[in-house]
């Protein structure tokens, strides 16, 4: 059995990550308006001309909020495939999930605040 290119390899995985993100913005609401906010901040960052250390925590937390938000529907997929029907567990697993993502929301929140108060109020 011929061996498989390892570069070719690498572009294939790179073109299936490609459609799970697109597949992720094309059918999830939540991750729509996750993208929408993404988009709005970026613009904030230019307009308030963010230090780049603000820059890395800005995208720092908004590529964990959306990536968490991903594996999210991936559970809640798989859950619902495993069991269509509803079942306290499969419940339990989802609202987990859901919770993960709020955690990693809430601190995205937290940073947006510390950047983006002391520039809009001039402190």
């Amino acid at each position: 059995m011929p061996k498989e290119n390892f570069a070719l390899n690498r572009i294939r995985s790179v073109g299936y990550a490609l459609k799970g993100a697109f597949l992720l913005l094309k059918t999830e609401a939540s991750i729509k308006v996750q993208f929408f906010i993404c988009i709005l901040i970026t613009i904030f960052g230019f307009y308030y001309n963010i230090s780049n250390t603000e820059w890395i925590l800005q995208i720092f937390a908004i590529g964990l909020v959306m990536g968490i938000e991903g594996l999210n529907t991936a559970v809640e997929k798989i859950a619902d495939y495993i069991q269509p029907e509803f079942d306290a567990k499969i419940g339990f697993i989802k609202d987990v999930a859901a919770g993960a993502v709020m955690i990693v929301s809430i601190a995205a929140s937290i940073i947006g605040c510390i950047i983006y108060i002391p520039k809009i109020f001039n402190l």
